[in-house]
């Protein structure tokens, strides 16, 4: 691993990956931890989609699923369910 990516821990991942969408049709989404490290990249460093490090996958691939999921307001229920005390 490249230093200075951002990589969530294994701590965090287990927070936020109960609240990721389940049993959806279609092809096998890539690496949730990956991709969602990588929009967490590309947020905090204000960097374009474009710039976004190869270790977190295809550029594409970080901002389709960052874009069809905060559409279909998956984010926002993300972080409601974080911010929840308990």
């Amino acid at each position: 691993m490249r230093a200075g990516l951002f990589w969530l821990n294994d701590r965090q991942w287990a927070r936020i990956e109960p609240h990721l969408p389940r049993g959806l049709t279609g092809p096998d989404r890539d690496d949730d931890r990956r991709i969602v490290s990588g929009i967490i990249h590309v947020l905090q460093s204000g960097a374009r989609w474009r710039d976004c490090p190869g270790e977190y996958g295809p550029y594409t691939t970080i901002y389709n699923r960052f874009n069809r999921w905060a559409k279909r307001g998956r984010w926002c229920a993300i972080f409601e369910a974080l911010a929840k005390p308990g």
